[in-house]
């Protein structure tokens, strides 16, 4: 049968907040017996907009992952609870029972992704419930992926086999796939968020003057072994994304007909800025 699936672009969110917003409209002192009690006006977020900076100024990147309920196909809410208090659905959608979860608090710590939210004044574990009831009653996307003004935010209602082809073309990742919750909300570009980058910029004399160098051959290599190769941009920068945080020494290699050949050693650990790389005239290497 077709199920459920969340889809972000972590590339294409840009932190407006419009889908928190949305989802806090929908639930902020609205009951949906069955679906989810109201949530509290303030200290939840049921979608979580987190923020991570990298690099160093000026090289400077800000990544946005809206993280919500990931509606595991292997949920731990579900092993945690008690007296069915959390049910999987065959469509896929985890909903936690408004009334028999409450005092349930152990569910929170159930969830690894902290997409579970405590209700004090409830005393109930929330979660986002995939605006259940919406798709229920015919809508074909959630409030989130409505108001998205990027389209960050994609609502997929397909078969397993479907979604998986989807997954393999579009090279879609979950959240921590090391846990083995199996999500069915998947990321588009995490990479974005959950790796690092080596970037600097090319200087150097062209008829005298000091100016950006652009269209540098830049190669990235690590025990001689070339992993990645780019040309500095009209400002003269540079940069490899994708890279693993702490994943140690590269060397980067630079090559310009108008240069002489220069490499600079990067040891990685966060996003690493290089700063300017002055680059020798050739004729200068000559002598």
């Amino acid at each position: 049968m077709k199920k459920w699936n969340l889809v972000i672009d972590v590339a294409k969110c840009f932190n407006c907040n419009a889908c928190a917003v949305a989802c806090h409209d929908e639930y902020c002192g609205n009951e949906f017996p069955g679906y989810a009690a109201g949530m509290p006006r303030l200290g939840a977020r049921w979608i979580d907009i987190r923020q991570r900076e990298h690099g160093q100024c000026p090289m400077v990147e800000v990544a946005y992952l809206p993280v919500t309920c990931n509606h595991c196909d292997d949920a731990p809410c579900l092993e945690a609870a008690r007296d069915g208090a959390v049910k999987k659905r065959p469509d896929g959608i985890v909903i936690i029972d408004p009334e028999k979860a409450r005092g349930q608090r152990q569910l929170v710590d159930a969830c690894p992704y902290g997409a579970i939210w405590w209700n004090e004044e409830k005393q109930l574990p929330q979660a986002w419930p995939f605006d259940a009831h919406l798709l229920d009653a015919g809508w074909t996307k959630t409030r989130g992926a409505q108001v998205c003004a990027t389209r960050a935010m994609r609502v997929l209602h397909v078969e397993d086999e479907e979604m998986q082809r989807i997954v393999r073309e579009e090279g879609l990742q979950v959240l921590h796939p090391e846990y083995g919750t199996r999500p069915r909300v998947y990321y588009q570009n995490l990479d974005r968020y959950t790796k690092a980058f080596i970037g600097g910029t090319l200087a150097g004399a062209i008829g005298g003057v000091e100016e950006c160098v652009a269209g540098a051959r830049v190669l990235l290599k690590r025990g001689g072994q070339t992993l990645a190769e780019t040309t500095s941009d009209p400002y003269g920068d540079f940069r490899f994304a994708g890279l693993d945080e702490g994943s140690g020494a590269y060397r980067i290699e630079i090559a310009d007909d108008r240069f002489a050949p220069q490499a600079v050693a990067a040891e990685l650990g966060r996003s690493t800025y290089l700063g300017t790389i002055a680059l020798a005239p050739r004729a200068a290497a000559r002598a």
